[in-house]
């Protein structure tokens, strides 16, 4: 018998849908590659077409504007809420790139697909209204499951608890315990690599060892309260080692490498980051927004969390999550107040401990070995004979 053939599509929209992705490519692979063909596709770009390309760039320019300006964000969420699932994906996948619809089914066919495992709406979309039928299933990365990920699919899986059980209660015509799955966070597998000590991370990474260290990102166009944080510590001259990670913005990375310390600040700017989870892993505080990785990731390594700015309603879900259900966040969106927190986590570092300390009681919540069980169970539906040889 032929090995079932299953999509991985990357869309980026953020790296929040990309390192998901990853992690369980990676797994599936890992688990079930000597049974079905894993294809990776960068979907949007591979192929050539420029509809495609256009939608592309679409994803992330709205990434990035929403970042820009807060306002633009909350009104971007707002009307998915307000016109609901059917309209909005209307409005994304037909109006604003008209075309493009067609394009994205057809080249979905053509990778000719048993089942695609999306982690971003549009991918699910083409599959869906695929002419071969595909079987679908989407991981969901972030804490409320918003209207774009209410679409028709197999199998939706979520992370948190709390989106579960509420679109469990809020839209019982849309889900039920066979077609909603809570699985722990796809965290990539390199993260359970990192089993170094701060103070071994900070020697590897040339830092100083026993320096209070503080690590900011904005996600991965590095667009946010970053830079007047960082102006206010260097103005200060406080005591600390400050590393910003500024993702693609280059522009922010290229000024930061002008910036001068009066001093006592180790000031560390860091580019295109390929040793995140080194950096989380040496630092005793994270600051930046409140995306899907940007809460989940600092969190696996039991670091307190200043949160700085939600960009739209999906990223505030977030934060509360983190803040409320889990513990290991603050929200603190003035940057001089947030300067203030860290002088006083300096002058007292007993104060981070319960946000270390419910940051490690959630450490179990990671991993893709179950998400990959989950999907593999959709696919032995289909192919029941792949079961039948585990």
């Amino acid at each position: 018998m032929k090995k079932p053939r299953v999509i991985f599509p990357y869309a980026e929209a953020g790296f929040g849908h990309i390192m998901p992705m990853n992690s369980i490519a990676d797994k599936f692979e890992e688990m079930y590659g000597d049974k079905v063909e894993c294809v990776r596709s960068q979907f949007f770009t591979e192929s050539g077409d420029k509809k495609l390309a256009a939608v592309d760039r679409l994803m992330q320019n709205d990434v990035v504007k929403a970042n820009k300006c807060t306002l633009y964000g909350h009104i971007q969420t707002f009307s998915m809420d307000f016109f609901g699932t059917w309209l909005s994906m209307w409005g994304a996948m037909t109006f604003m790139k008209p075309g493009s619809k067609s394009r994205g089914i057809k080249y979905m066919d053509e990778l000719r697909p048993d089942l695609v495992v999306s982690t971003h709406f549009a991918t699910n979309y083409y599959a869906v209204h695929c002419k071969s039928k595909p079987l679908t299933a989407v991981y969901f990365p972030d804490i409320i499951v918003n209207p774009m990920y209410r679409y028709p699919c197999d199998l939706l899986l979520v992370s948190a608890t709390t989106g579960y059980e509420r679109a469990l209660k809020r839209h019982k015509r849309r889900f039920n315990k066979d077609n909603l799955v809570r699985v722990p966070f796809l965290i990539r597998k390199e993260a359970f690599e990192v089993t170094e000590s701060k103070k071994e991370l900070r020697k590897k990474l040339g830092l100083d060892e026993n320096k209070f260290t503080i690590m900011l990102a904005e996600g991965g166009y590095g667009l946010g309260k970053m830079e007047k944080i960082c102006k206010i510590i260097l103005e200060r001259d406080l005591p600390v080692t400050l590393i910003p990670v500024c993702g693609k913005n280059e522009k922010l990375y290229k000024k930061f490498l002008k910036s001068k310390s009066k001093g006592n600040t180790d000031f560390r700017p860091v580019g295109l980051s390929d040793n995140m989870f080194e950096l989380l892993a040496a630092s005793d505080v994270f600051c930046g927004k409140s995306g899907a990785s940007m809460t989940s990731e600092p969190c696996f390594f039991g670091l307190p969390h200043i949160i700085t700015k939600y960009a739209t309603s999906i990223e505030r879900y977030n934060g509360e999550y983190y803040i409320n259900t889990v513990g290991s966040a603050m929200k603190i969106f003035k940057p001089s107040k947030v300067v203030d927190k860290i002088e006083e986590f300096i002058k007292n570092p007993a104060l981070l401990e319960p946000y270390k300390k419910a940051a490690e009681a959630h450490h179990s919540e990671y991993g893709a070995e179950e998400c990959a069980k989950k999907i593999f169970g959709l696919l032995c539906t289909r192919f029941p004979h792949l079961k039948e040889n585990q």
